[in-house]
């Protein structure tokens, strides 16, 4: 793993800083009903981006995630514009406003969404990294699910046969504590879901989400023990989101305490407190971030406000187009 210096902390700190308040940005245009249908708020769990983002190789390595899936796509190179458009259902969108909050999506970048059937894409990870054991490249795919996930039988078939053929994967679950508002304790005799990767004789284990660091850390291992053949590894990433489930989400299911308590150990916060501990930048210095970053989400949401709605032709375009369907040709 590269080491983690002054720049890695400082990059850190702005891209965490800008994903919350970009994010926070998404909630207030919700309420506006300029963002319509669900929106899932990754508030809290910023950190287990941050670290994997640095163990990967971000020229070949592919993610693959749920509907929790805004600030993902930004961190593996997508222009934050275009995501912010695709959830205004804008022409400029990265997928011309026809997917929405749920299903971001970037070919170009090798983010591959963006799922809004619950664990329905953890057969799909394991699938983007059989082609390329298949290809013989050496390029790795985090396939991410929430704890909610993990209670798919899919997930049992697809950790067998990445076993079976040493898949280039790794499997994160980001633990939540609460899937969609049931706790793990109520839905699961054992709460240790890192335990699931056993019965498999898979490399799994816990890890702390709310530190970048520690994240980075496992990321690497897990990443260079698939790189190297050495198949895929099965990582529970203990986190915590500070907002609902989805913007509907009343709550009711856990105390404001206990949301406060966690933003205790807030993953920007503890990489602000380093920056600050070890000098790495001035008061100043970190005020004009702030900055920056307050300019860069008012440029999205400006972006987005004046980008067109999709023509309603292109409903025609964005379906299996029939080569021998002698009438209409698709435009796209």
């Amino acid at each position: 793993m590269e080491k983690i210096t002054k720049e890695v902390y400082l990059k850190w700190y702005e891209d965490m800083l800008f994903w919350r308040k970009f994010e926070d940005k998404l909630a207030a245009v919700y309420i506006q009903q300029k963002v319509r249908g669900f929106l899932h708020l990754y508030n809290g769990q910023e950190a287990v981006l941050a670290g994997a983002l640095h163990a990967m190789d971000l020229t070949k390595d592919k993610m693959i995630t749920a509907y929790r899936n805004h600030v993902q796509p930004i961190g593996m190179g997508v222009d934050p514009r275009r995501v912010m458009a695709e959830l205004f259902g804008k022409v400029t969108g990265t997928s011309q406003g026809m997917g929405g909050s749920m299903h971001i999506f970037s070919k170009e970048h090798r983010f591959y969404g963006g799922h809004g059937i619950v664990g329905g894409q953890i057969p799909l990870g394991a699938g983007l990294a059989f082609a390329d054991k298949y290809k013989k490249s050496d390029a790795v795919t985090l396939c991410y699910m929430g704890d909610g996930a993990v209670r798919q039988g899919s997930l049992h078939e697809t950790f067998n046969l990445a076993m079976l053929w040493q898949l280039p994967v790794v499997f994160v679950c980001e633990n939540n504590g609460y899937a969609m508002g049931t706790s793990v304790a109520r839905t699961s005799y054992s709460t240790d879901i890192w335990k699931l990767g056993l019965g498999y004789e898979m490399p799994c284990g816990p890890v702390d989400g709310m530190d970048p660091v520690t994240v980075a850390k496992e990321m690497s291992k897990a990443i260079e023990r698939a790189r190297s053949g050495g198949g895929p590894t099965f990582l529970e990433m203990k986190t915590y989101r500070y907002r609902g489930h989805s913007m509907s989400d009343a709550q009711q299911y856990r105390t404001k305490d206990e949301v406060e308590e966690y933003k205790k150990i807030d993953p920007i916060t503890q990489v602000l407190d380093v920056i600050k501990d070890k000098k790495y930048a001035t008061d100043d210095e970190i005020s004009a971030i702030g900055k920056k970053i307050k300019k860069l989400v008012a440029e999205c949401e400006k972006f987005a406000e004046e980008s067109d709605f999709p023509p309603v032709s292109q409903m025609y375009d964005m379906v299996y187009e029939q080569e021998d369907y002698p009438f209409l040709k698709h435009k796209l």
